[in-house]
């Protein structure tokens, strides 16, 4: 028997949906043979057939006789992740809507066209600045921090951005404090001058575009119903061209309406666009344009075909950035594993453009994530609440998944709106992500590390404030 990286499983099998021992540990089997995931720490081990049926005929009598099993061969017993929720965790990372105003009309938009609901608004200047400065409060030297822009359309409010961004470089510079900025932008608004303010700050820009020509426009039309697509790759080219310090990626949120993947990633690859990923839409406030389980089918074979082709090329030494295959490898690598599927409501916040403290930006202005306003920092109580509820082994059916180290119960918007209606297509890529994992390390392992940044994380090293850190 022989220790691999720390993982995850693969083959979605029957042990998934057993009471007990089975949310603790997962089998399947690779062309490299069978494994063993032991879920807290995301622990993954090679093993032998006999070691495989045994576990498999143990999983029905008890955790008892698992652990006891799986101490015979030197394996578990050690404890990763506790029942204690995080405890006041510091803030490293906010996301300004500094635009509650949009000017397209996408069809399943969680902000309701841009302005969450209400009067389209911009964030003016002094909630910005006191942004910024809550997020420095409690930094130490060395301690990085993130910075974002959201909206709506972030662009409608380039000034604010502007000054922001500056303010924060100062600040971070003055006090040694590494920084990185991002924005999302549907792109209809991005000028030159932008790509050479972004590669300055060193940006990570995300362009919506949910498709080829034809297909985006019918999903994300001007509020007047024309197209966007070509204006779109018209303003973003300049970026693309012009990144070396920043990184200009496209994002695709997946509907039924959008389902042909290998044919948009390999579009926007061939573009230039830094990394290319898909997002399953699972609530929107109209209810429009949500994926049900037909579409989470297609979607998962979909998607294993884009990370097929991946693998494919990865082995003839060519890059190919499919931003959700790179996500799953480097958190299996790292051997991720986590009480929560990310920093909301813990160490990342969005701010609306009044300044209050939501948690994250897709709660903002919503009730349901409310955690205070920058002028007084965070909600401590509230804060502390959201984390005890929000703990995965607290959630049903979390509690009984094997996958629930590397999903964290998934997204907290989606999870309160809707519920948790794509379960197994998560499970199902976790399955593939993690035999592409197993190929990968067996055949060309030098072109792994090349492909996947980084060693593997400390055993039971803290969530952090990453604000889209999902394997999935």
């Amino acid at each position: 028997m022989t220790a691999a990286r720390p993982g995850v499983p693969e083959d979605g099998s029957n042990l998934a949906l057993l009471p007990g021992p089975a949310r603790d540990f997962h089998l399947f089997h690779s062309e490299e043979g069978p494994h063993l995931l032991l879920v807290d720490g995301s622990q993954l081990f090679k093993i032998d057939e006999a070691l495989s049926d045994q576990l498999a005929a143990t999983a029905a009598s008890g955790g008892a006789a698992v652990r006891a099993l799986l101490a015979e061969h030197g394996l578990g017993g050690k404890r990763f992740i506790g029942d204690e929720p995080l405890a006041d965790p510091p803030l490293r990372a906010l996301s300004l809507a500094v635009a509650e105003r949009c000017n397209l009309g996408c069809t399943y938009c969680y902000a309701e066209g841009g302005s969450f609901g209400g009067a389209a608004r911009n964030m003016p200047w002094e909630v910005a600045e006191a942004s910024v400065r809550r997020l420095f409060a409690q930094v130490e030297r060395d301690e990085r921090v993130t910075l974002a822009f959201l909206g709506g359309e972030p662009l409608t409010n380039r000034p604010v951005i502007r000054r922001a961004t500056e303010l924060a470089v100062a600040i971070a510079g003055e006090r040694g404090i590494p920084i990185g900025f991002s924005i999302t932008t549907n792109g209809t608004l991005l000028t030159p001058d932008d790509a050479e303010f972004f590669e300055r700050y060193r940006f990570a820009v995300t362009v919506s575009l949910d498709g080829i020509g034809a297909v985006h426009d019918r999903l994300r039309p001007t509020k007047g119903g024309r197209g966007s697509y070509d204006k779109v790759i018209a303003n973003v080219r300049p970026l693309l061209a012009r990144q070396r310090r920043m990184q200009v990626s496209a994002r695709v949120t997946v509907t039924p309406a959008n389902l042909g993947l290998r044919a948009t990633l390999d579009h926007f690859i061939a573009l230039g666009f830094h990394t290319v990923g898909f997002s399953p839409m699972l609530s929107a406030p109209t209810r429009r344009g949500e994926m049900q389980a037909p579409d989470l089918d297609v979607l998962l074979e979909e998607m294993i075909a884009c990370g097929r082709e991946f693998e494919r090329r990865t082995l003839a030494g060519e890059t190919y950035p499919f931003a959700n295959m790179l996500t799953a490898l480097e958190e299996i690598h790292r051997g991720t594993h986590r009480p929560y599927p990310c920093g909301a409501g813990a160490g990342y916040f969005g701010v609306s453009a009044s300044g209050g403290l939501f948690a994250c930006h897709r709660f903002v202005e919503d009730e349901a994530g409310s955690m205070g306003h920058v002028s007084e920092g965070v909600d401590r109580e509230r804060q502390r609440r959201w984390l005890a509820q929000r703990m995965v082994d607290r959630q049903e059916p979390c509690r009984s998944c094997w996958a629930r180290y590397l999903c964290g119960g998934g997204c907290h918007y989606e999870v309160i709106h809707r519920g948790r209606p794509a379960c197994d297509y998560i499970r199902g890529w976790l399955d593939y992500a993690l035999g592409a994992y197993v190929r990968l390390s067996a055949q060309r392992p030098d072109l792994l590390a090349r492909t996947v940044p980084g060693g593997p994380r400390p055993a039971g090293a803290p969530v952090t404030a990453d604000s889209n850190s999902s394997v999935p």
